[in-house]
């Protein structure tokens, strides 16, 4: 079986190599964040749009130096563990973890960054092969707080740990996420977009949903093509009386829900922006 490498720190080493320690901080406290990414073509998708989130993300929480992680830097090493795992020509999730080094309890000796990179091929028809849509449901047993943190891709992750197991349990394709008020914030890896009154709604970031690097986009190409684009305040009620819902990520781009609970919803305004995304 071929060995997969990672990328630690500017080393390419075995998957299965450990590279933590039981101090890392990352493992004790969830500190630092994450990029998915999409490469495609040759490069990664979007990807001015992930460095500008990751490095924002650095700035709020001091980590140091974040103008390091630049389009070049991360193209370059992605492009170079892409080659050493034999994925040229191919579709593969990038994943760019970037946490603080060094030890401390919840007070951190220093603010140095650390990063790991993994690649993981990817099936380039995939969306394309979900022709009959997500069923979904609403997760309600655990709400997502929020602040200013709240947009970030951290590794404080257990919400969406604890959704994902709804998810399966009920058999669901993926299961919206409330936030501490009870309205819509995002689904367990999407943001979440509802056609209604012949307008698009998509929770703000204020209500807690991670800022999307695909919700930029898609909201971009709406407000192109003429769409009204609302970014607010979302009851989980309108899901009974929606015409469409769509959920968005830098991975599989447009995401067509078929159903909620007895509910049926068109595709036609996810269709338009899934094949417009394909020429972007």
């Amino acid at each position: 079986m071929p060995v997969h490498y990672i990328d630690f720190n500017k080393q390419l080493i075995p998957e299965k190599e450990a590279i933590i320690t039981a101090d890392n901080r990352a493992f004790r406290y969830g500190d630092g964040i994450f990029e998915t990414m999409r490469w495609m073509d040759g490069d990664i998708r979007f990807l001015s749009h992930h460095v500008s989130r990751l490095q924002g993300s650095m700035r709020m929480l001091q980590l140091e130096h974040p103008a390091t992680f630049d389009a070049y830097f991360i193209r370059s090493r992605a492009a170079e563990l892409i080659k050493r795992n034999g994925l040229e020509g191919q579709h593969a999730r990038v994943r760019l973890q970037v946490y603080r080094d060094g030890g401390g309890l919840y007070s951190p000796q220093q603010n140095q960054a650390a990063y790991v990179m993994s690649v993981a091929k990817l099936d380039p028809d995939e969306v394309k092969h979900r022709k009959i849509g997500l069923i979904v449901d609403v997760y309600s047993e655990f709400r997502k707080p929020y602040s200013e943190l709240s947009k970030l891709k951290s590794g404080n992750s257990l919400v969406y740990v604890m959704a994902g197991l709804y998810r399966k349990k009920n058999g669901l394709d993926d299961v919206l996420i409330l936030n501490q008020e009870g309205f819509l914030c995002e689904s367990i890896s999407s943001n979440i977009f509802i056609w209604y009154g012949k307008k698009l709604y998509t929770p703000a970031i204020s209500e807690g949903c991670i800022d999307g690097v695909m919700r930029k986009v898609v909201i971009e190409m709406a407000l192109e093509n003429g769409l009204e684009v609302i970014e607010a305040q979302i009851s989980p009620a309108i899901m009974s009386q929606a015409d469409e819902i769509f959920h968005t990520n830098a991975i599989y781009g447009v995401q067509w829900v078929m159903g909620y609970k007895q509910k049926r919803y068109f595709n036609r305004i996810s269709r338009m922006l899934q094949e417009k995304l394909t020429h972007r």
